[in-house]
């Protein structure tokens, strides 16, 4: 951020009231009836349901809503349309989405300002989304032919028999999509399924849908076909369960409880599918830390898109040596961040999505307080700036009676902790069923990156809260425990949607007794093969 931003599109968390700029733009603005008709080209539904923006309450479009009817509609286009989509070479499907690259990043503000009115977040965190996906589109637009091209591998007989692996696409993927990262988890999850070869039917959330509908125009402009992509909009009890059941594989994120439903629908249809879901991640302020870059660090991770972040830091262990240094510099910035809901740069932190979300901040702040826990900083809704907006939370003093210690809050509060000694954080870090992400800041990247390795969960970040791992494409990025099954990027997120085939072409003689050989001198002659491979060292 610089000093350019425009203060008066925001409010500090202090007090105050919302101006808006000059000349600033609304939700009409930019939802006008020719961009939903756009947007809507070629989606089944036969009812109508609406979506809405956080920041005033006010809807913003009215959207086709499917049946489990119509879900069945949208897989039997898909499927039609997947068989020759997956006949064109790799490196065509993968031009897609490179020209899908350039296309996001010349148009960007377009998505930028979806999102920031179907989430509520601020400009900046909105920026994050289109950064993970461009990211994705480059990746897997370069990589993908050397991801899904065939493979040799050694014979049962080497020289007589040729193994080729190859990898084939599943056939039409269902994904069911969360509105926190509406661009970045329906579009960044759908390229690697897209370019294996399949089709798909995305199930995002109503009220962030118009971002997923936008990112599916933009990669039918970059030249995909139109129906190789379908979109579904309705009731996630209606509609996700129709998703599952006509799927060949299923990508979800969102809660563990629904992920548990999602995992059992599959199993019983013998489909496989990749599961996100919930965390509580931890940040360790190790003993030698530099508490003036772990404080911002702490900031941004625990306060990007007002805490809800699969990945956002809810639980803070602090050295005891180095706590009271650290909380001095983390809550001066974090009572320093200002409240906005401009569509443009600016803003520290925006809203809440729902109001269930916000009933959850406010329940686990204000049960804290009442069982003794201390706010260092924020605690307060703000409906002076928005109906949603919460201010960003430091809490002290909690101790495991209080919800907001165990559960998932997934909004801008976080609980501080002190410990004495590495073994001790480690183990208050690991004391959770969930094991998504962490981070840990030290001077001694050595010490850090060990320390990372006895912890519990798909990522761990050093001196970085979230964005070094989850923006490292090439590297996987998934859960463990109760955070869920599977990985998205590198090569883990492509192959999944895929199935794997053994072509195996044996040459001159079968593997069986042949050219007169009797049962005896045959397997005689096998298990002398057999020491011999052994001797030299052939797999």
């Amino acid at each position: 951020m610089t000093d350019s931003r425009d203060s008066t599109a925001m409010t500090p968390t202090t007090g105050g009231n919302p101006v808006a700029p000059p000349g600033a733009r609304g939700a009409a603005d930019v939802v006008t009836p020719s961009l939903v008709a756009r947007l809507t080209q070629g989606v089944v539904g036969t009812g109508t349901t609406a979506n809405h923006t956080p920041f005033t309450g006010e809807e913003l479009a009215d959207l086709p809503e499917a049946t489990p009817e119509d879900v069945a509609t949208a897989f039997a286009r898909s499927r039609e349309a997947q068989r020759a989509w997956a006949s064109r070479p790799v490196r065509a499907r993968a031009a897609v989405l490179l020209r899908f690259h350039d296309l996001l990043l010349a148009r960007q503000p377009e998505v930028l300002d979806l999102i920031q009115l179907e989430t509520g977040k601020s400009r900046l965190h909105a920026h994050e989304e289109v950064q993970a996906v461009s990211v994705a589109a480059r990746h897997y637009g370069r990589q993908a032919p050397a991801y899904l091209r065939p493979k040799r591998h050694t014979g049962v007989v080497p020289v007589l028999t040729r193994v080729t692996e190859l990898r084939q696409p599943r056939g039409v993927v269902g994904q069911i999509a969360p509105w926190n990262y509406p661009f970045e988890l329906s579009a960044g999850d759908a390229l690697p399924a897209l370019v294996a070869g399949n089709a798909l039917v995305t199930k995002p959330d109503t009220e962030t849908a118009l971002t997923a509908l936008w990112a599916r125009r933009l990669l039918i402009e970059a030249g995909l076909p139109e129906a190789v992509w379908q979109i579904v909009l309705g009731e996630g009890p209606v509609v996700g369960p129709a998703v599952v059941a006509h799927a060949d594989y299923v990508s979800f994120t969102g809660s563990t409880r629904t992920g548990r439903e999602v995992a059992r629908a599959a199993a019983a249809r013998l489909i496989g599918c990749s599961l996100e879901l919930g965390g509580k991640n931890a940040m360790l302020v190790l003993h030698d830390a530099d508490v003036e870059k772990a404080a911002a660090g702490a900031v941004r991770g625990c306060f990007s898109s007002a805490g809800q972040l699969c990945v956002s830091i809810e639980r803070l262990y602090v050295h005891e040596s180095v706590a009271d240094a650290f909380l001095e510099r983390f809550v001066a910035r974090t009572r320093a961040l200002r409240l906005g809901t401009g569509l443009a740069y600016g803003a520290d932190m925006g809203s809440l999505a729902s109001e269930r979300q916000l009933e959850t901040v406010v329940r686990h702040v204000e049960e804290a307080v009442a069982k003794g826990a201390t706010v260092l900083a924020g605690g307060r809704r703000r409906p002076d700036i928005g109906p949603l907006f919460h201010e960003p939370t430091v809490l002290e003093g909690v101790e495991p009676p209080m919800a907001v210690c165990a559960e998932e809050t997934f909004g801008p509060v976080v609980s501080v902790y002190r410990f004495r000694d590495e073994d001790e954080a480690v183990e208050l870090a690991n004391a959770t069923p969930y094991g998504l992400n962490a981070s840990v800041w030290t001077r001694d990247a050595r010490r850090g990156r060990a320390l990372a390795a006895r912890l519990r969960t798909g990522t761990v970040n050093v001196n970085e809260a979230y964005a070094a791992a989850y923006g490292s494409a090439q590297a996987p990025m998934g859960g463990m425990g109760d955070s869920g099954l599977g990985r998205r990027h590198g090569s883990e997120g492509i192959l999944k949607y895929t199935e794997a085939q053994t072509v195996a072409q044996q040459r001159i003689m079968p593997l069986a007794p042949s050219f007169g050989l009797t049962d005896e001198k045959y397997t005689a002659l096998t298990t002398s093969s057999l020491r011999a491979l052994k001797t030299l060292r052939l797999r």
